[in-house]
């Protein structure tokens, strides 16, 4: 999302960087991120660090989650609803379980809250200043530093039609046929006719920038199956009910239905919903092969749209990666993309849940950004929807591990990597 960066040039605090380029009232998108391992915290613009800070993040029982966040809520003052009303100024939600950025009179440089990121009084404030919500937080183990991303899964405007050259049309000679004959040349009387007062051309308005978008590609679960059969049973005809990915008594009869009138395919499939009923919804249709994966679409912390994508060799983990659109150039259709790579953290159970048996192979070996956003392919028409509505600070989420219960109303895409 957009930030406006207002601040003085001078030094903050012992811990604080301000790059000088960066004028008062200048806008830029920003993202900030946090090492646990350094306990220190580093705001970017673009690959340019324009602040830091050292920091003090959760203690062994408190520990503050490793993920993919985005700031919430500010307030200048607030009292923790868990810890006794305890201060924390300057305060920048990130969950609504109760993390954030805040101020503290305690920031030794080592773990010791409860669970938030402390930071000096100083740059606090000016971090408070600089921000605006939806601004990325990116918090891990590990020093995190983005990088420039051109791969054609990425999104990019789509740049506008050339004219077309009249070369098809046939010109008349100006010269006459005759050297010796006058040229005639049909003028208006313009000696008897008043001269129009010249008037102002008005400068054109100029356009809003678009609200950023938070877009998250993952592997589909069971909620975005259903309403994948809910809306396809009631293109048939089968009044599965509104697509909201819940097996309610009219999609459940809408099912039995359809299942009754294919016995044979059928007849060893005793579940409700299964991989052979999705198979047979879409034959029905004559949509071919069903999508693994989903692309969903948020804007201002609110759902918009998802469709389905397809995920190739989905045995193989995708990682868990994170991008960000820095710059747009809507007459060249280009699009300026920073993407990192956090830790992935997957649980033999979870694997096992998503039908991974690699997680390793695409995630250390070679490039694991350009191998995981080249497995996915993306329908046109959901492609060019997208590409309409980027805006700078747009963000792209790709996880193997699906909506993270932080996800919820009022937040961007959370994801986490170590809890």
């Amino acid at each position: 999302m957009f930030s406006r960066l207002v601040f003085g040039l001078g030094l903050l605090s012992a811990t604080a960087l301000v790059h000088p380029a960066l004028a008062a009232d200048a806008a830029r998108t920003l993202q900030i991120f946090v090492s646990k391992d350094k306990q220190s915290l580093a705001v970017y613009d673009g690959t340019e660090v324009v602040a830091t800070s050292k920091v003090s993040t959760g203690k062994d029982g408190h520990t503050t989650p490793s993920g993919i966040f985005s700031v919430l809520e500010k307030q200048k003052y607030h009292e923790s609803n868990i810890y006794s009303a305890a201060p924390m100024p300057f305060m920048q939600r990130l969950t609504w379980s109760g993390i954030a950025l805040h101020e503290s009179n305690s920031v030794p440089r080592y773990p010791t809250s409860h669970g938030c990121v402390r930071m000096p009084g100083a740059f606090a404030k000016m971090l408070y200043g600089m921000t605006d919500p939806g601004v990325p937080v990116i918090i891990s183990d590990g020093e995190l530093v983005p990088q420039p991303i051109d791969h054609p899964t990425l999104f990019h405007p789509e740049a506008p039609a050339a004219m077309p050259l009249l070369s098809d049309v046939e010109l008349r000679p100006s010269m006459p046929d005759s050297p010796e004959k006058p040229v005639q040349v049909a003028m208006n009387d313009t000696a008897a006719m008043p001269m129009p007062a010249a008037q102002p051309i008005a400068a054109p308005e100029p356009e809003p920038p678009s609200e950023p978008i938070s877009m998250l590609i993952t592997r589909r679960t069971l909620r975005e199956t259903v309403i994948d059969i809910q809306a396809l049973l009631n293109q048939l005809g089968f009044s599965a009910g509104n697509p909201d990915g819940l097996l309610g008594p009219s999609t459940v009869q809408a099912i039995k239905a359809f299942k009754t009138l294919r016995p044979a395919e059928f007849a060893a499939d005793k579940s409700l919903v299964s991989d052979t009923l999705l198979r047979e919804v879409y034959a029905a249709v004559g949509k071919g092969e069903p999508p693994n994966g989903v692309i969903m679409v948020r804007q201002a912390f609110k759902p918009i749209f998802e469709a389905p994508v397809t995920i190739t060799h989905p045995g193989l983990a995708l990682g868990t990666h994170f991008f960000t659109l820095h710059a747009v150039d809507e007459r060249a259709g280009t699009a300026d993309w920073l993407g990192i790579t956090l830790e992935n953290n997957l649980s033999r159970e979870t694997m096992k849940r998503l039908g991974i048996t690699n997680q390793e192979s695409s995630i250390i070996t070679g490039k694991p950004i350009a191998r995981s956003l080249s497995r996915i392919t993306i329908p046109d028409e959901t492609r060019r929807k997208i590409d309409a509505l980027i805006a700078p600070g747009s963000t792209l989420t790709i996880s193997d591990t699906g909506l993270d219960r932080e996800t919820g109303e009022g937040t961007d895409f959370i994801t986490i990597t170590r809890g």
